[in-house]
């Protein structure tokens, strides 16, 4: 910290924020009321605010604190790269040590033929990458109408003009925004928690793709260039589609020659105890995988579309082709230098596999809160879980949005020294993968507190549980 920044006290820090920050998904009217917590400092799994309070941070950032923070091996790779090579363009025929490594890196890395990748600066980047390669790969194929992508409903693929467009969340549509709609389509959210009375998990399974059939039939699979799916969709409610969904919607793609991709900013790089989710956790060998986030363990900005030697080899057939498309800190020396580093200490700690022990613990320990009255359900797998909180858990009623329960909850939670994310109706958790049994006990013990005091303050209020 500079000596100027020492000398800012915290209330100076949040009325200078107040004044001059938009931030991401900023919600005015509260923001210009309370301001924003100024977080100061962050070792491990834990956050140090600008007064010197801690917290345990379970969101992980968002989503990406993988290997924790404060690591000086990670500040000395990346002050290294600096000082060796801070910057070199990987247009057209450049690149540069760290990008040609860690290219070869995720390659071994990623299932199947999975054997080229693209550097952006995020996974909105990725996304939008893959999206257009859709259109490059079928009319390099001599299929120039075959331009139409698939998503679902409460998924999110970034905030990009076209991913945030090609992505469904409610919370994500505002009026005061125009979206991309001509040629996207989107399909039901795959939730078995919502699906309709009286239909059971694999009929729930059946109806979902013989939706993607039927609109395949109607729009023509001459059309239908690509399909989306994040393996779990996680700011949608961390949603796990019904059994066998998956691999079966990836067979409707098989039979249409319709390109799969996964979207795995979240799930790649060890949330579920895998490098990448969809063929290890799904049974799926998608065409391309998206990601971010976990790659560097948010050390630094930087995502990688990864997609196949048969995209590849159609994209380059003849040679003469340009790929227009790029961005100029693609390949960044110092975020690949990081992305390199984050994956040896991974690798070397077995993050992977305390992700799977400690996250099959994490799972049992927060299905103890559907006890509350509040919870209608927890679900997730392994570091990806959520509670969602209901007005009636037999009829799986929600209490109306002004009642703003989660993030009554997670204010409670955070005076008690736990960060919890609410999302609409919902506490979602991304701990890091250092997280210990110990640490899982705390979030359980916290969150059961927290959900319990505003559950009395809902009972006092009037509001009506059960």
């Amino acid at each position: 910290m500079t000596a100027a920044a020492q000398t800012r006290t915290n209330q100076d820090l949040w009325e200078m924020d107040r004044a001059h920050s938009l931030h991401p998904w900023t919600n005015f009217g509260p923001f210009e009321r309370e301001g924003s917590l100024v977080i100061s400092r962050g070792e491990g799994a834990y956050l140090w605010d600008a007064e010197g309070r801690r917290y345990f941070d379970a969101v992980g950032g968002l989503w990406c604190t993988n290997i924790g923070l404060g690591r000086r091996e990670m500040a000395t790779a990346i002050a290294d790269q600096v000082e060796r090579l801070a910057f070199s363009n990987t247009f057209v025929d450049m690149t540069n040590d760290p990008a040609a490594l860690l290219s070869a890196r995720i390659a071994d890395l990623a299932p199947g033929d999975l054997n080229r990748v693209h550097f952006t600066t995020g996974g909105s980047t990725a996304v939008d990458t893959a999206v257009r390669m859709v259109s490059y790969y079928h009319h390099a194929n001599g299929n120039p109408n075959k331009t139409d992508i698939v998503a679902r409903d409460y998924s999110y693929h970034g905030s990009t003009y076209l991913s945030q467009s090609v992505g469904k969340r409610p919370g994500d549509r505002v009026e005061e925004f125009r979206y991309k709609t001509d040629g996207i389509h989107h399909l039901r959210c795959p939730n078995p928690y919502r699906r309709p009375e009286g239909m059971t998990e694999a009929q729930f399974c059946d109806d979902l793709v013989a939706e993607f059939e039927a609109l395949i039939a109607r729009v023509g699979a001459d059309r239908i260039g690509g399909f989306i799916a994040e393996p779990i969709q996680a700011s949608g409610g961390i949603i796990i589609p019904p059994d066998g969904y998956l691999k079966r919607m990836w067979d409707v793609c098989q039979r249409n020659d319709i390109l799969f991709i996964a979207d795995e900013v979240v799930t790649a790089f060890g949330r579920l105890g895998h490098w990448f989710a969809s063929l290890a956790e799904f049974g799926v060998q998608p065409d391309m995988i998206t990601s971010a986030k976990g790659l560097t363990s948010g050390y630094i900005p930087l995502g990688a579309l990864i997609f196949s030697d048969r995209i590849w080899d159609v994209m380059a057939k003849g040679g003469e082709r340009w790929f227009t498309s790029g961005l100029t800190y693609s390949g960044h020396p110092v975020a690949c230098a990081a992305g390199l580093k984050n994956i040896e200490i991974m690798e070397r700690e077995d993050l992977l596999g305390n992700a799977t022990r400690v996250g099959t613990y994490f799972e049992t320990r927060m299905k103890e809160l559907e006890a509350l009255p509040l919870v209608g359900q927890v679900r997730g797998r392994k570091l990806m879980l959520c509670v969602e909180n209901v007005a009636n858990k037999h009829t799986k009623d929600l209490l109306p949005d002004g009642v703003n329960e989660s993030k009554r909850i997670s204010n409670v939670a955070e005076s008690m020294g736990l960060l919890v994310r609410p999302i609409g109706h919902l506490n979602v958790m991304s701990p890091p993968l250092i997280i210990t049994e110990q640490d899982v006990d705390f979030i359980a013990e916290t969150l059961e507190k927290a959900i319990t005091v505003v559950t009395d303050d809902l009972v006092r209020e009037g509001v009506k549980l059960g």
